[in-house]
């Protein structure tokens, strides 16, 4: 109906769901308090409730560093598509 160029809008690829899958995983664990709130069992004299908590701080920084290498390789692929097709296309601006 405008006569504005139609945004391209992202799609959908087994890799973003994952980024995804590994960005919501911390915040399910962590709002999921019923799991883990419990003294039972105790690692070198902490009770549960802190140590899982803290092994999830490492597993969250781990799942971050992941989801942020795939995006950038999603990137990367996108622009390496773009531009392969613009010089083979001979766009110009």
């Amino acid at each position: 109906m405008s006569d504005a160029p139609e945004v391209g809008r992202g799609v959908v690829t087994p890799v973003r769901v994952v980024i995804g899958l590994c960005l919501v995983a911390p915040f399910v664990a962590m709002l999921w308090v019923g799991s883990y709130a419990k003294s039972d069992p105790t690692f070198i004299g902490i009770p549960f409730f802190y140590w899982y908590q803290m092994l999830w701080v490492l597993i969250s920084t781990a799942l971050t560093m992941i989801a942020y290498r795939l995006w950038q390789r999603d990137q990367r692929a996108r622009a390496s598509r773009g531009t392969g097709a613009t010089a083979k296309g001979g766009a110009a601006r």
